[in-house]
């Protein structure tokens, strides 16, 4: 008698219990977030440790949120703890993140340690006015992207602390036109001083050593002429004064263009030599305190801070009334500070005199950004005018100072 087998084939084991909820909830999860992507809802109910909360973005109407998608700058909204309620595409793409996965994580995680810092007051201070900020903003993989976050209140709707929105802007553009521009300044800047020594040396070479002849020659006619030529004596002695002058103001202005002290003896001396003509000239006393450097600074920086001085002074001899001037140069940290002080009758910033004047002050401002550095400055109607600038010292020059 031949017996078979039957083959019977191993039936999978049902699906427990929590794979079925954990489905069942992901699935819901989903259909949610499809809902609030589409405008369908505009509230969602999120459970906390103080019991529910009702999240709504103020004005989610489907054609709001039609208009926030098709934005080119991100958008956010966040809670009082810096929580994304929403997010846009836009802003997702920015962080190189997918959005389920940026909704419901926290903004901090996008930012530096000390951005948060610079961040934590202006949400605390926040209000429907706004306020700005310019940061880097951490992608997923690792790289930065330079932006500019506006911050503004929203309305409470409900909620016990108004949320924040926040709108995101790409600032990469912008900071490589600033470059290019930064980049034609040097150049400009550099022309400039090619022409100006150009044209220091000329007057130093050909004309001063002519007015120098020609004042030698004055003084010969001068000498020749006896005590009965009396008039035309004193006549060439008063020729002979004016042409002395003449050489003395043309070799100044020489010197102003392209002073030899800066490239023989460094800034130290330059700064003297210039606030000491400044102070004979003009007799406004100059009070000068420099730190004593170790090392050369760069030469771009040295030029940069004696066209700034120069620049100032010039300022105070044309403007304001002082009568007397504070120039100090010191070393804060890992930058070199330059600032001048005067008692004169300050002025009103050109931007606040509708376009008039202010050149001297921006080119100060320009010669400043041109070596990395900033120039700050406070001026006060009847309280003298305070410049500051401060210039990043470069590696080795820092290192040298030590």
């Amino acid at each position: 008698m031949k017996t078979t087998r039957r083959k019977t084939s191993a039936r999978p084991a049902p699906p427990s219990r929590e794979l079925v909820d954990l489905r069942a909830r992901l699935a819901d999860t989903l259909e949610t977030l499809r809902a609030i992507r589409t405008g369908e809802v505009d509230t969602v109910v999120v459970a906390g440790k103080q019991g529910p909360q009702v999240f709504t973005l103020q004005g989610a109407e489907h054609a709001y949120r039609v208009l926030i998608e098709s934005m080119n700058e991100g958008a956010l909204t966040l809670t009082v703890d810096k929580t994304i309620l929403y997010a846009n595409q836009c802003f997702a793409k920015m962080v190189k993140c997918p959005l389920e996965q940026v909704t419901g994580s926290s903004f901090r995680r996008f930012i530096s340690a000390e951005d948060r810092l610079l961040l934590r007051p202006l949400i605390k201070r926040a209000d429907k006015s706004g306020s700005k900020i310019q940061m880097l903003l951490n992608a997923s993989d690792g790289s930065q992207m330079p932006v500019q976050i506006s911050i503004r209140l929203l309305a409470k709707n409900g909620f016990k602390h108004a949320p924040v929105g926040l709108v995101v802007t790409d600032m990469t553009e912008a900071r490589r036109n600033e470059e290019m521009l930064r980049a034609l300044t040097h150049r400009v800047v550099q022309v400039q001083e090619t022409e100006r020594g150009r044209v220091a040396l000329e007057l130093h070479d050909d004309i001063t050593q002519l007015l120098i002849a020609v004042l030698f020659r004055s003084q010969a006619l001068a000498d020749k002429l006896s005590a009965h030529d009396g008039p035309a004596k004193k006549e060439a002695m008063k020729l002979r004064e004016m042409l002395g002058q003449a050489a003395k103001e043309v070799e100044r202005i020489s010197r102003n263009l392209r002073p030899s002290v800066l490239d023989q003896l460094g800034l130290v001396a330059v700064l003297r030599d210039t606030s000491t003509e400044f102070a004979h000239r003009t007799g406004v006393p100059v009070k000068l305190a420099c730190v004593q450097l170790v090392a050369r600074l760069p030469a771009d920086t040295e030029l940069a801070l004696y066209r700034i001085l120069q620049e100032a002074l010039k300022n105070v001899e044309k403007h304001a009334r002082a009568s007397h001037v504070t120039v100090q140069l010191t070393q804060q940290g890992a930058f070199i500070q330059l600032a001048i002080n005067d008692d004169g009758v300050g002025f009103v910033h050109p931007a606040k005199r509708k376009g008039k004047g202010g050149l001297g002050l921006l080119g100060m401002r320009e010669r400043a950004t041109y070596v990395g550095g900033t120039l700050k400055i406070k001026s006060v109607r009847r309280a003298g005018t305070e410049i500051e600038v401060l210039i990043p010292l470069l590696p080795m020059a820092l290192m040298a100072s030590r």
